[in-house]
């Protein structure tokens, strides 16, 4: 996952949205190349501590996946406009199953919960996008996934250390090889752990001896998941955030990563429920207006950070928190989205960083990620340009730098 963040290791398959700072040189993307590469790695992972019978019984029977590298360039979270991908994250179907999961799990759910103090509905919330309710836990081989992305150049020294890892969980005896089975980017099981959080964090919550977060029983993975959280500084008791309405005239450049401030000041400054009522106080709280001024606006707590610990996506945390107000009884989002202005692609999102550092408003790099240096950067150019200081990688905005 990877979200990552509060932890050392990321978790989620999602969570691998970091770009390495140095490339590699290309490689030829073949099942043979593979091969020749793992001859070098075998070395690399012996040092690591892995075992020789391991290495010699699993490394020459992976092979070179090109769906796992095209994936891997496009990940949902961060190529779809918010509005899409809440669509789809919290769907009515998605919340029937949720409701359904919640009933047929109940005992355990409530175990879990007393255990790591992390609530259930967020707990399920987490295994309704990975996997459906483990409807859909994925059936890529993931030893050969971690290393077709190991082998590739964007992010190798990662995934070559989620590969050591996922050899290390083979070594331990704690699932085969042909039962290791996940994602495209090497996520395993019903709450998609990649391997070093696995080895970290999994629990073996069932007391059968094993960590086992591949079978059809649930137990260990969804214990897994909120061990993950509380280790990440989940509060019990806490939100994650809410929707917020704004008041007229207010200054949009206090949204953002960089803005903290207690949950008084944001009511001094007009900040309320959406749904009525006071602001609640769950402690420092951001303003986040991930479609910009014209979208839903969400005021945000510590527990927002800890769902970022399993993918840093705004788009993926969002979901994860309005899907667990969905299953606990809570109305849909009530602000609407621009949605008739379409979204940025990638490269579209690096030329937008470069205009606006050819027009003197720096975003420290052109990578096609709109992180909090690129956002500062915006309302930079937009406090210039006497527009909305929200920070929004929007269309408009793209071809208003082309036409300077």
């Amino acid at each position: 996952m990877l979200v990552a963040m509060l932890c050392a290791t990321p978790l989620s398959a999602q969570s691998l949205n970091v770009e390495e700072g140095a490339m590699h040189e290309p490689v030829i993307a073949s099942t043979a190349g593979l091969q020749g590469w793992l001859q070098d790695f075998r070395l690399r992972a012996r040092a690591l501590g892995v075992p020789q019978a391991t290495l010699d019984a699993v490394l020459p029977g992976l092979t070179y996946l090109p769906d796992v590298v095209e994936r891997d360039r496009n990940q949902a979270e961060f190529t779809r406009a918010i509005w899409d991908y809440l669509d789809r994250a919290v769907s009515d179907l998605r919340i029937e199953m949720g409701r359904k999961a919640l009933e047929d799990h109940a005992a355990l759910l409530a175990q879990i919960e007393a255990t790591y103090g992390v609530e259930k509905e967020i707990v399920l919330a987490i295994w309704g996008l990975e996997t459906s309710f483990g409807t859909h836990r994925g059936d890529v081989p993931t030893l050969s996934a971690l290393a077709t992305l190991a082998y590739d150049t964007r992010r190798r020294a990662f995934f070559e250390s989620q590969l050591v890892a996922g050899l290390k969980i083979v070594a331990a005896g704690e699932v085969a090889p042909a039962r290791m089975l996940g994602s495209w980017a090497g996520a395993m099981g019903h709450t998609q752990f990649m391997p070093t959080s696995y080895l970290s964090l999994a629990v073996d919550f069932d007391g059968d001896g094993r960590r086992d977060i591949w079978g059809d029983d649930p137990a260990d993975a969804l214990a897994s998941a909120a061990a993950y959280l509380a280790a990440n500084g989940w509060q019990a008791g806490g939100l994650w955030g809410l929707e917020v309405r704004l008041p007229e005239e207010f200054d949009w450049a206090q949204s953002g990563d960089r803005v903290v401030k207690p949950v008084a000041d944001w009511a001094a400054l007009g900040v309320a429920p959406a749904a009525g009522g006071a602001l609640p106080d769950h402690g420092p709280a951001v303003l986040r207006l991930p479609a910009g001024h014209r979208g839903a606006a969400f005021l945000t707590f510590t527990n927002f950070r800890a769902i970022e610990s399993y993918n840093p996506a705004d788009a993926y945390v969002i979901a994860i928190g309005h899907l667990a107000d969905r299953l606990r009884g809570a109305g849909p989002l009530l602000a609407g989205w621009p949605r008739e202005d379409g979204v940025l692609k990638g490269d579209e999102r690096a030329e937008l960083q470069r205009l606006l550092t050819e027009a003197g408003f720096d975003t420290l790099g052109a990578d096609g990620k709109i992180g909090p240096n690129t956002q500062a950067a915006i309302k930079l150019w937009q406090k210039a340009n006497a527009a909305p200081a929200d920070g929004y990688a929007s269309p408009a905005l793209l071809a208003a730098l082309r036409g300077r």
